[in-house]
């Protein structure tokens, strides 16, 4: 199965050749994947070297322009590094743009912790008027990619080498019923929802399944409490722990509840380690999501 990164490249190469509207910016990041779309149209595929915070810029100015920008680039270079640019170029000035990720929280380990981006989807969520998008798969992240580029508001889509198994239809915004359950509600965001059908295996839970975390889809939420499970709402997010339990006690702020965020520590790993071993760490892999989600829905 390719990656999802492998899909982005695949996909906005296509999208290049649909839509003359379209422009990507890069730096450095991917560039070799798109030399035949440069070729193509070299005057819409921009590589601006080492350069974030003026790939930012210049998408900005592309799609003051007229232009619907694609930026891309590792999730630390393109949210972190940038955030100014960001929120000045595309929010102050009121234009849209799609902005897409790769390398995650920690996808390449061995590039220390100048490359991991736990905190991107909490930075986001600080600015107003962007849908926030965490495909967990390459099929997923093709269509969410699509809508994006067809679209003509501000997009952050979360590439990472994490995936499930197998895609989900993604119908909408709006969070996926994948298991009813009376106990409790985990929502599983993107690539976590394996692992999460996996820990609550046998457990009497609702599974909600979200592959949009920005708008929150609150009514989700408040449905499958009115259709009986318990207000106890587990989030398990492949990101920094606790970025949607706002969110989430907002969504019920009429009914009592209790919220636990699962994800991505504030404590820095300072080894290297592989993919997995972070999962573990961090208490995602199935085994510590069971032991993790079962001591609070039994509390």
């Amino acid at each position: 199965m390719d990656t999802m990164r492998d899909r982005f490249i695949s996909t906005t190469s296509a999208l290049l050749d649909e839509d003359p509207r379209l422009a990507l910016v890069l730096a450095e990041i991917s560039r070799d994947g798109f030399d035949a779309a440069e070729r193509r149209h070299p005057d819409r595929v921009v590589n601006v070297g080492i350069r974030e915070q003026l790939m930012v810029g210049v998408g900005g100015g592309l799609a003051l322009a007229g232009m619907r920008p694609i930026v891309h680039t590792f999730a630390s270079f393109l949210v972190e590094r940038p955030f100014e640019q960001v929120k000045l170029d595309f929010g102050h000035q009121g234009v849209g743009g799609v902005l897409v990720s790769a390398g995650a929280s920690y996808d390449w380990p061995a590039g220390g912790f100048t490359h991991m981006s736990p905190g991107d989807v909490a930075l986001m969520d600080t600015l107003d008027g962007w849908t926030v998008q965490v495909p967990g798969h390459p099929d997923e992240a093709e269509t969410l990619l699509r809508d994006a580029a067809a679209g003509d508001g501000r997009v952050y889509v979360r590439l990472s080498l994490q995936s499930n198994e197998r895609a989900r239809p993604v119908t909408g915004p709006g969070f996926r019923t994948v298991r009813e359950g009376r106990d409790g509600i985990v929502i599983a965001v993107g690539p976590m929802l394996d692992n999460v059908l996996a820990a609550t295996e046998g457990l009497d839970t609702t599974v909600l399944y979200a592959t949009t975390v920005r708008p929150f889809d609150g009514e989700a939420l408040r449905r499958a409490v009115a259709g009986g499970s318990a207000a106890e709402v587990v989030l398990v997010e492949p990101y920094l722990a606790g970025t949607s339990t706002a969110a989430a006690n907002d969504a019920l702020y009429a009914t009592p509840h209790r919220v636990l965020g699962l994800g991505v520590a504030r404590r820095e790993l300072r080894r290297y380690g592989e993919l997995g071993e972070h999962l573990a760490a961090h208490g995602l892999d199935p085994t510590s999501l069971r032991d993790r989600i079962s001591a609070f829905l039994t509390r």
